[in-house]
């Protein structure tokens, strides 16, 4: 029985595909949902360009879209009985799940992988990968419609 899913959203349509997947998990185990998005910081010379109060706002706009993101997910969840937490991590996506799923008691991450293949996986990397590699809990991939996993 799973207590602690934990579910790395990036805000995209991909990402979100795999919500059926975590019902049909979550609520039989009647589990916590542990709705998540990491968010890297802007680059200190990137900072240093644009200024510091420019940086903060940026940051505190992201948040705050990031929150009402999540928010609006959790009410769905809510409304199929799903109990849920929102967590917005920082730092590397990849690093940021596997740090929170080593620290706060997740025992499964479910995510979809964007289906990234030849040059664009080579050039944008694999979040699903890495966690897939160094996750210390079982992780369940999902895969975009229309492609293997």
């Amino acid at each position: 029985m799973y207590k602690r899913v934990m579910v790395p959203l990036d805000g995209s349509d991909v990402s979100e595909s795999i919500i059926p997947q975590v019902v049909s998990v979550t609520k039989p185990s009647n589990a916590t949902v542990v709705l998540f998005q990491a968010h890297a910081p802007i680059e200190p010379s990137i900072r240093e360009v644009m200024g510091e109060d420019i940086a903060v706002k940026l940051d505190t706009v992201t948040r705050e879209e990031a929150q009402g993101y999540l928010d609006k997910i959790a009410g769905d969840l809510a409304n199929q009985g799903i109990k849920a937490e929102i967590v917005l991590g920082k730092g590397k996506a990849s690093d940021a799940i596997i740090q929170y799923a080593t620290t706060h008691a997740v025992d499964l991450i479910i995510m979809a992988t964007h289906g990234r293949s030849g040059i664009s996986r080579w050039a944008f990397g694999s979040v699903a990968e890495k966690v897939l590699r160094q996750s210390p809990v079982p992780v369940l991939l999902g895969p975009v419609a229309g492609t293997r996993a």
